[in-house]
């Protein structure tokens, strides 16, 4: 049964019957769904929102877009949500070049989440966009090998990759490895060790091909399955079983 380890279900256009489409893709294997947080205000709704859900864990965090909302008191409330028995991550979180808060705030909020996860034990969960190099540089700096975590819609380069498996991250791949037009990610996982690949939707976000464009589904989680399949020379069943260990080993659903 897949896990898809990072869906924005909170995020849900009101018009869609978001029970139906849970259904249908727990028919087509998806058992579980990491949903992050991106807003301390969203917090509360996402949590009410996971329980309610079969196979729905949460990740709270403050996503860089939102680094201005950051201060002492969200830093205590962000652990008390941690404390959750469904919260399984810190998350999203990272940092972002195209968005207006300033470097030197999405950093000290970066640091501090870190912190956060190292303290509460929980891996976290990546967003970078266009700042991999000093992401890299905050994560080794704040030894977050202790708990790793997930490179959400990983982008970047083998070296890249290869640097942060070494800190304790598994990479996690998306809509963009079925783009037609797709090269550097498809390289990545070509020489990716296997038992460091994850497969999410991002939904609804990032749809896949031949669906781009449109709202994700979270039952389209197959059509990366199978062209990571496809790219590794894997059948499904052994594309679903890697990545599915591959994700409880990095969130550490075994041992809870």
């Amino acid at each position: 049964m897949l896990i898809d380890t990072h869906i924005h279900l909170d995020r849900f256009s009101a018009e869609l019957d978001l029970e139906k489409e849970l259904i249908a893709a727990r028919k087509s294997g998806v058992a579980r769904f990491v949903v992050p947080g991106v807003h301390r205000c969203d917090w509360p709704r996402l949590k009410k929102m996971v329980a309610s859900i079969d196979g729905g864990l949460a990740a709270y965090g403050v996503h860089p877009l939102a680094g201005e909302e950051w201060d002492q008191s969200c830093g205590d409330e962000l652990q008390n949500f941690l404390r959750d028995e469904k919260a399984v991550a810190v998350g999203e979180i990272g940092l972002d070049r195209y968005v207006d808060v300033v470097r030197e705030v999405q950093e000290r909020v970066f640091r501090e989440q870190l912190q956060i996860a190292v303290a509460e034990g929980l891996p976290v969960l990546i967003h970078c966009r266009r700042r991999t190099g000093r992401i890299l540089e905050i994560l080794q700096e704040e030894k977050i090998n202790r708990v790793g975590g997930i490179m959400h819609a990983f982008g970047g380069s083998y070296e890249t990759a290869r640097k942060a498996i070494s800190l304790g991250f598994v990479l996690s791949f998306g809509g963009s490895l079925t783009y037609p037009e797709a090269r550097r990610v498809v390289e990545v996982l070509q020489k990716a060790p296997g038992d460091a690949i994850v497969i999410e939707t991002d939904a609804p976000d990032m749809a896949p091909h031949p669906h781009r464009g449109c709202a994700n589904r979270p039952l389209w989680l197959n059509l990366v399955l199978e062209r990571l399949a496809e790219i590794r020379g894997w059948s499904l069943e052994q594309a679903a079983a890697m990545t599915t260990r591959n994700a409880r080993r990095a969130l550490k659903l075994d041992e809870r």
